[in-house]
C-alpha cells in the first residue's frame, strides 16, 4: 500500500508512502488516495483531514518513470482524476501539510486541499513544464482562483520554484512552519477547526466556494439558504453558550 490512513479522534490524516520515486503518484497510487478520501468524507466520526507527504517529500507529482513504461494515470474526463481525489468536492476541510517537494501534479494536490501548512524549506512549482507535462489535475483553475491570473502565469509559464516565504507572501501557503513541523502543525490546525460547530462551519465553507460560480444575487441567496439551516441546530445552542460564558462580561475568547 502507498497511502496510510491514521486517526486521532476527529482529525483524519492521509499519508502518501513512496519515498523510492518522493512520494510520485501512480495509477494504484491514485487510487488509494481517492479511496482514502472518500471513506473520510463519508466517516461520521471524521471531521477535517489532514494530507501528508513521508519521508520529506509531500509529492513530486505523477510518477513519469511508470509513464514512460506504458503505466499511464487515469485519463478519463469524469471521475476520479489523474492523481486521484482532484475532482472532488468533499463535504468537510482537507489540509496539505508540505515538506520538502510540492510540485507539478503534487502542487495540484496542494491546491485541491482547502488549507496549506508548509516548512520553511518546501519548494512549491509548476515543474512539470521541463516535461511537457500538461496540470489536468486542477492546476490551471484552482491556481489562478487562489492566487490571481498574473502571479499562477508567471509559476505556469516558467515552471519555477517557489520558497515557502514567497509562497506565503502571494497566498499560495496559509501558514509556514519550521523544518520538520509540517504535519503535527497540520493536524493541530485540523483539530483546532474540528473543535468548531461543524454543520455550521462546513455551511459556510461550501457557499464559499460556491459563491465563484454565481452572480452576485444568486451567491448571497444560496449563502443565506444555506446558513438558516444550521440556525436551529447550531446558532441558537451557541448563542445560548455566549450568553451564559464570556459574552456577558462583552469579552470573546
Amino acid at each position: 500500500m502507498s497511502v496510510r490512513v491514521e486517526k486521532n479522534g476527529p482529525v483524519t490524516t492521509v499519508i502518501l508512502h513512496r519515498p523510492e520515486v518522493r512520494n510520485a503518484v501512480d495509477a494504484d497510487t491514485a487510487r488509494e488516495l481517492a479511496d482514502a478520501f472518500r471513506a473520510f468524507d463519508a466517516d461520521p466520526d471524521a471531521r477535517v483531514s489532514v494530507l501528508y507527504g513521508d519521508a520529506g517529500t509531500f509529492c513530486a507529482g505523477a510518477d513519469l518513470k511508470a509513464v514512460s513504461e506504458g503505466r499511464l494515470l487515469r485519463l478519463e474526463p469524469d471521475g476520479d482524476g489523474p492523481m486521484g481525489p482532484s475532482r472532488m468536492r468533499l463535504s468537510k476541510p482537507v489540509v496539505a501539510a508540505i515538506s520538502g517537494h510540492a510540485v507539478a501534479g503534487g502542487l495540484e494536490l496542494a491546491l485541491w486541499c482547502d488549507l496549506r501548512v508548509a516548512e520553511e524549506d518546501a519548494v512549491l512549482g509548476v515543474f512539470c513544464r521541463r516535461w511537457g507535462v500538461p496540470l489536468i489535475d486542477g492546476g490551471t483553475v484552482r491556481l489562478p482562483r487562489l492566487i490571481g491570473l498574473s502571479r499562477a502565469l508567471d509559476l505556469i509559464l516558467t515552471g519555477r520554484p517557489v520558497s515557502s516565504a514567497e509562497a506565503l507572501g502571494m497566498g499560495l501557503v496559509n501558514r509556514v512552519v519550521p523544518k520538520g513541523e509540517a504535519r503535527s502543525s497540520a493536524e493541530a490546525l485540523a483539530a483546532q477547526i474540528a473543535a468548531f460547530p461543524q454543520a455550521c462551519m462546513n455551511a459556510d465553507r461550501a457557499s464559499a466556494y460556491a459563491q465563484g460560480d454565481l452572480a452576485f444575487e444568486d451567491a448571497m441567496r444560496q449563502e443565506f439558504q444555506g446558513g438558516v439551516q444550521v440556525l436551529q441546530s447550531e446558532s441558537i445552542p451557541g448563542a445560548t453558550r455566549f450568553a451564559k460564558g464570556a459574552g456577558r462580561h462583552g469579552r470573546f475568547e
